[in-house]
């Protein structure tokens, strides 16, 4: 048995440090059981002052050794030559692991670091307690020092983007207007790697590769990288620094995964992106969401805050120590800045990506891109020309809050809606466009990583709000799970709202087609599409439908709200 559960080397901005690091993760049972009397003397032998080691197996124990492993890590260090090691350490949600991380200069060294401190732990019950760290030192001493980090200082200006939802519909807004500008922009997201509008490789590429491909385009005059949770914990973000970032939102998602359990923990994560923007630059924060709002101390910039509310404290506090803020007035979106009135942009109506005003997110996405763009340097009048032309079509934003009328009367609805929030704001757009008397059903799905209690919540909120449900399976996308075990815990949700009668359907547009079947003219479909997004498209094709323009949209949400008002 061996000490060491995972050596992983980050090659930039982590959550433990604003530079290249290395992450290990270790089972401390040993130390954790060690006798008292020896645990003292490793405690001695490390420089550790005021031990008080506990029990074996004990809260007390755990806390000792988390305090011995990092100090164990800078005996090492010192004693193989390196000077004054930063060292952070995390408990987890296993008692028995612990994660410490260092930064790095050189790999081979750094990697050796990790694997000398591992071998002290596994010898601490039999071996000679003093010899241990000094053989530990030798070995890291006497290793290759290998190669520098890979972390690239970008040469043009980059806007990161980051959240829980609304990642990619805001990159593709902010690398859309950037265009308009006339700029040769490149951008990663979860579908691949675009310059100038064409894509020219397929993939999720929300990771640190995805930026480092984007930045080698030797035409590129500006980057927009969607980064992804994943990404962060698992090779660092890849780039010295960001000139303007944007934090969307932070909810459920991807718990369980990495050493992410709580949505404070995923918070943080997603605050090492607005933790690099450059002094001079904007990190650009939802002012609605408590949780990114809280970034605010970790960040050296000015910020610039987007809010729904511009009697918010939050914009307030911003605009009086020299931020800047971006918001709704009378029904216009608005720039605040100290010492001004507001500039007004254009009417929320005007910009189709809200749906005439009745999608929440994605008036905050325009928001958010608006303030990005202004950010990056681009002019007023473009970033208006720019959410005007913006649509949540196919073309512009393929698989995000699509909408497509079918020839006899009903809506369709296609959206990602991979969590509880977005889930709640495609249903919100679904009862939005959706006359009175007519209905919503809604095609359930869910990937297999997510945890069992977000599946299961999935599967309530969706009985909850929509008329008609059923569940349509992603097979790609099982990882790991069963249909059966997908079906049960999302029936499970929906019965505890009384809805007991959920068929279930192989595929996404197999779901689809089972819906449109038995909708009536007004009836709006939603489809939670992630895995076989161009396979609905060509089926809604093949049945007569035609995307949503912004002026059908806008009819749709208008009579709906006509007969609303008639009641």
């Amino acid at each position: 048995m061996t000490s060491l559960v995972e050596l992983r080397v980050l090659e930039g901005p982590n959550l433990y440090f604003p530079r290249a690091a290395i992450k290990l993760t270790l089972d401390i049972s040993l130390l954790a059981g060690l006798p008292e009397e020896r645990a003292v003397r490793f405690a001695q032998r490390i420089g550790l002052r005021n031990a008080r080691p506990g029990a074996p197996d004990t809260g007390f124990r755990q806390r000792f050794a988390a305090r011995a492993v990092a100090r164990l890590v800078r005996a090492v260090a010192t004693e193989s030559g390196t000077k004054r090691l930063a060292v952070r350490v995390r408990t987890t949600s296993d008692p028995r692991e612990l994660v410490v991380a260092y930064p790095w200069r050189r790999r081979g060294r750094a990697q050796a670091l990790g694997r000398a401190v591992s071998d002290v732990l596994d010898g601490l019950a039999t071996a000679d307690v003093e010899g241990l760290v000094g053989q530990a030192a030798r070995e890291v001493g006497e290793s290759e020092p290998g190669a520098l980090p890979r972390t690239i200082t970008p040469r043009i200006p980059v806007v990161a983007v980051t959240g829980t939802n609304g990642k990619t519909t805001t990159s593709r807004m902010i690398a859309h207007i950037a265009r308009a500008d006339g700029r040769l922009v490149g951008w990663s997201n979860t579908d691949g790697i675009y310059v100038d509008g064409e894509l020219v490789e397929a993939g999720d590429y929300s990771g640190p590769s995805g930026a480092g491909r984007v930045l080698a385009h030797p035409e590129v005059e500006l980057a927009v990288t969607e980064t992804a949770r994943g990404g962060i914990l698992l090779k660092g973000i890849g780039l010295t620094h960001n000139d303007v970032s944007v934090v969307t939102n932070v909810s459920a998602d991807h718990l369980g995964l990495h050493g992410i359990d709580t949505v404070d923990q995923l918070a943080e994560v997603k605050g090492v992106v607005p933790r690099i923007t450059r002094s001079g630059g904007w990190p650009v924060l939802n002012a609605d969401d408590p949780r990114v709002l809280a970034m605010r101390p970790t960040i050296v910039a000015q910020p610039w805050l987007f809010s729904r509310d511009p009697d918010s404290p939050a914009v307030r506090e911003a605009l009086s120590t020299g931020g800047r803020a971006t918001t709704v007035i009378d029904g216009w979106i608005c720039v605040l800045t100290p010492g001004s009135d507001p500039l007004p942009l254009l009417e929320l109506v005007e910009v189709p990506m809200t749906l005439a005003g009745l999608s929440r997110f994605n008036v905050e996405n325009a928001l958010a891109a608006a303030s990005a763009a202004l950010a990056v340097g681009i002019g007023h009048d473009v970033v208006v020309a720019g959410l005007r032309s913006f649509r949540p079509d196919p073309e512009h934003n393929p698989g995000r809050m699509n909408c497509f009328s079918l020839g006899d009367g009903v809506t369709v609805v296609v959206d990602l809606a991979h969590n509880e929030a977005g889930l709640e704001a495609m249903l919100e757009v679904m009862g939005g466009i959706r006359p009175p008397g007519s209905r919503t059903l809604l095609a359930l799905g869910a990937v297999g990583d997510r945890q069992d209690d977000l599946v299961d919540q999935l599967g309530e909120i969706g009985a909850r709000d929509a008329d008609v449900v059923v569940i349509a399976h992603k097979e790609r996308y099982l990882r790991g799970r069963t249909v059966e075990e997908l079906d049960a815990l999302l029936r499970a949700g929906a019965a505890r709202v009384g809805v007991t009668d959920v068929p279930s359907y192989p595929t996404e547009v197999d779901g689809l087609a089972a819906l449109v079947s038995q909708a009536a003219p007004g009836d709006v479909v939603g489809l939670m599409c992630h895995a076989d997004r161009q396979g609905v498209y060509d089926w809604i094709a093949a049945h007569g439908g035609s995307s949503d323009s912004p002026d059908v949209l806008r009819d749709k949400v208008r009579a709906a709200q006509a007969s609303l008002a008639g009641e």
